[in-house]
């Protein structure tokens, strides 16, 4: 049986489903290089050819599906254990930053 909680399979399962999607896409930017080149080479923004729009749509996606995925991942409870050894080292911090001022 997977050691993963649910919280971690649900989150997989979202970075799979947004790297699928980005693949196709990808994917239509590789074949249309290859196989289209002429498509590839009109204009369709601003003087600017379709390589170029797309290949920045692709990278503007890709911060944007990040972006989305931080949004949607849920995040796992803290447990006992590493909440304390937290909150001790922030005790620390916060003592020692005293001890400057």
């Amino acid at each position: 049986m997977s050691s993963l909680t649910d919280t971690q399979r649900s989150n997989a399962r979202l970075g799979l489903w947004l790297f699928a999607v980005y693949l196709v896409l990808y994917l239509g930017f590789v074949l249309l290089s290859a196989f289209a080149a002429d498509v590839m080479e009109r204009p369709v923004l601003a003087g600017l050819n379709l390589a170029i729009v797309y290949g920045f749509g692709l990278i503007v996606g890709a911060l944007l599906m990040a972006l989305l995925y931080g949004m949607l991942c849920k995040s796992e409870p803290l447990d006992e254990s590493s909440h304390g050894s937290t909150s001790q080292a922030a005790t620390a911090g916060d003592e020692a930053q005293g001890d400057l001022a």
